[in-house]
C-alpha cells in the first residue's frame, strides 16, 4: 500500500514497493530483534514459513488513537484523526524546508490545498478573505455605489456635465437664454429709470424722492429675482432628473427629462418660494423687538437689540435652510408633497448638518467664483462698449443702454450654464449619498442599474 501524499504515519514501516535507499521514517530503537535471522526484514527466505505472519509490521504497535492509517481509514475502535486546519485559520504549521520565511507553497506539504494555500507566499483567499481589503464598489455611472467623499460629490457633478454634456448644457443654455432675454427686455423697456438711481446718489434729494427711488429699485430687483427664480426652478427640476439617471449610467434627453419633471414643477416652485420666506420671517421675528424698542424712543438700545436679534435670527435661519436643503431632490425624485419633502430633508440631514453645510458652501463658492470669472470681463466690456466710464458704472450713475444689457447678458448666460449644473448636481448627489448612508440605497441603485451580484455575501 502506498501513502497518500501529504500524510505521514508515525512509527510505521516503509510502504510496500519503496525503492531501496529511499528516505523514510526510521524504526524505533527499542524494537525487539527476532530470534530467527530469517525473520529479519530484508533477509531472503528460501521457503515461506506458514507459521509466520505475512505482514512486515511489528507485533508491538503504538497505543490506539496516536496514529492513523496512511489511506485515511480508521481501524475498529480507533478515534478519527483531527481534521487539518482550513486555509488561513488556526495555528500555522512549521516552516517547510527550503522555503524562506514561508509555510510552504500552495497545495504543498499541507496536502489537499491546506496549510500551503493559507500561509504560503501565494496563499490566502482572493479579495477581503485573504486580507486584500474589500472589493471595489460598483460604479455604473458617475459615482461609486457607496458612501461618498467631498471630492467624489464634486467630481460626480462635473462628470455629469462632461458625460451628458448635450443634455446638461442644452437645458442650462435654454433656461439661461430664456430668463436673460426676459430680464433684458424688462430692464431696457420698463425698469430702466435713471431718475431713481440719480435720486439715490443725490445728497440733496428729498425724502419723497428717496422713497420713490427705493421703491422702484426694490420693484426692479424683485422682478429680476422672480424671473431668475423661475429659471432656477426649471433648471433644477430638469437637471435633477438628468443627474439621477447619470448615477445609474443612463442618459436622458431633454424631452424625457421634462416629461418626468413636469408633474412636480409647480410644487418645486412653491418650495423654492417658501424657503426664502421662512428665512425672512425668522430674521424679521428676531429683529422685531429691537425695532419696537427703537420706535418707542430708545433708539440706541433698539438698534443694538435689533442688530443682536438679527444676528441670532440669521444663525437660526441658516440652520433651517441647511436642514431643508435636500427637500428639492426629495420632492423631485420621490414625488413627494412640499411638506413631506421638507420632513424627508430634515430626516436625512439629521446628524450630518456640518458636513452638508461644508459641502454646499464649498460647491457654492466654486460655482460663484467660476461664474464671476466669466461674468466680470463681459460686464466691464459692456461698460466700455456702451460708452460709460468704469467709475460711472461702479457708482451706478451710468445709463444701462441696450449695448450694456446685451453684452453683460451674454456673460450671465455663460455663467448660468456653469452654476446651474454644479448646484443642482451637488444637491442631488448629497441626497443620494445620505440615503446610501442611512437607507442602503446603493442596493436599490445597483438593481436598477443591472449590476449582477451586488450586495451578495461571499460564498452565497
Amino acid at each position: 500500500m502506498n501513502d497518500t501524499p501529504g500524510w505521514a504515519s508515525p512509527g510505521s514501516a516503509p510502504s510496500d514497493g519503496q525503492r531501496p535507499g529511499a528516505s523514510g521514517p526510521t524504526e524505533p530503537a527499542d524494537r525487539p530483534v527476532p530470534a530467527n535471522p530469517a525473520d529479519q526484514p530484508g533477509t531472503e527466505q528460501s521457503e515461506p514459513d506458514p507459521q509466520r505472519p505475512g505482514s512486515q509490521w511489528s507485533k508491538e504497535q503504538p497505543p490506539p488513537g496516536q496514529w492513523s492509517a496512511p489511506t485515511g481509514a480508521e481501524a475498529p475502535g480507533q478515534a478519527p484523526p483531527p481534521p487539518p486546519p482550513g486555509p488561513g485559520w488556526g495555528t500555522p504549521p512549521p516552516p517547510a524546508p527550503g522555503v524562506p520565511g514561508g509555510y510552504g507553497p500552495p497545495g504543498g506539504q499541507g496536502g489537499h490545498g491546506g496549510w500551503g494555500g493559507g500561509y504560503g507566499p501565494s496563499g490566502g483567499y482572493p479579495g477581503y478573505g485573504g486580507w486584500g481589503g474589500p472589493p471595489p464598489a460598483a460604479k455604473p455611472g458617475v459615482i461609486p455605489l457607496r458612501p461618498l467623499g467631498v471630492g467624489e460629490i464634486l467630481d460626480g457633478a462635473v462628470s455629469t456635465m462632461r458625460t451628458h454634456w448635450r443634455t446638461v448644457l442644452g437645458i442650462s443654455l435654454t433656461v439661461a437664454v430664456f430668463t436673460e432675454i426676459v430680464v433684458i427686455l424688462l430692464q431696457g423697456l420698463v425698469l430702466n429709470d435713471t431718475a431713481g438711481t440719480e435720486a439715490l446718489n443725490d445728497p440733496s434729494a428729498s425724502f419723497d424722492e428717496l422713497s420713490r427711488a427705493m421703491g422702484e429699485a426694490m420693484l426692479s430687483s424683485s422682478v429680476v429675482f422672480l424671473i431668475s427664480l423661475i429659471g432656477t426652478v426649471a433648471a433644477t427640476a430638469l437637471l435633477t432628473t438628468v443627474t439621477s439617471r447619470a448615477v445609474l449610467g443612463k442618459s436622458v434627453t431633454i424631452g424625457e427629462a421634462w416629461r418626468d419633471a413636469r408633474p412636480q414643477v409647480l410644487k418645486l416652485f412653491g418650495l423654492i418660494i417658501l424657503l426664502p420666506l421662512i428665512a425672512i420671517g425668522v430674521v424679521f421675528v428676531g429683529t422685531l423687538p429691537g425695532i419696537l424698542l427703537a420706535v418707542s424712543g430708545e433708539s440706541t438700545g433698539g438698534i443694538v437689540l435689533a442688530v443682536l436679534g438679527g444676528l441670532g435670527a440669521s444663525v437660526v435661519a441658516l440652520w433651517l435652510m441647511i436642514r431643508f436643503s435636500l427637500a428639492s431632490p426629495a420632492l423631485m425624485l420621490e414625488k413627494q408633497s412640499i411638506s413631506r419633502s421638507m420632513s424627508r430633508s430634515v430626516k436625512l440631514v439629521r446628524g450630518s448638518w456640518w458636513r452638508i453645510f461644508g459641502i454646499q458652501l464649498l460647491a457654492g463658492l466654486i460655482a460663484n467664483i467660476i461664474s464671476a470669472l466669466v461674468v466680470l470681463p463681459f460686464t466691464f466690456l459692456a461698460a466700455a462698449l456702451g460708452g460709460e466710464s468704469v467709475s460711472g458704472f461702479l457708482n451706478g450713475s451710468g445709463d444701462l443702454g441696450w449695448t450694456f444689457l446685451i453684452v453683460s447678458g451674454i456673460g450671465s448666460v455663460i455663467g448660468s450654464m456653469i452654476t446651474f449644473p454644479i448646484t443642482a448636481g451637488v444637491a442631488v448627489l448629497l441626497y443620494v449619498d445620505q440615503r446610501i448612508r442611512r437607507e442602503a440605497l446603493d442596493l436599490e441603485l445597483a438593481r436598477a442599474a443591472g449590476v449582477q451580484g451586488y450586495g451578495a455575501t461571499p460564498g452565497s
